[in-house]
């Protein structure tokens, strides 16, 4: 990873929060591939899905997405 890209700890606080990815692909209305894609940071989610994502974990935003220094 480039330095200033964007990191993520949803692997973390999703498995905190005891959810699957499908579960957690079902609360924010993605597939669970798309959950998985932005766990490997395949993908970089939309402003939107950050935001859904951060809510259905009870997280701030900033704790789940970071750039990297």
């Amino acid at each position: 990873m480039a330095e200033g890209e964007l990191g993520n700890r949803l692997k973390a606080l999703r498995s905190d929060a005891g959810l699957t990815q499908a579960e957690l692909a079902a609360m924010v209305g993605v597939s669970r591939k798309t959950i998985n894609t932005v766990e490997n940071e395949v993908f970089t989610p939309s402003t939107t899905l950050a935001l859904k994502l951060a809510r259905a974990l009870n997280a701030p935003v900033e704790t789940l997405f970071f750039l990297r220094a």
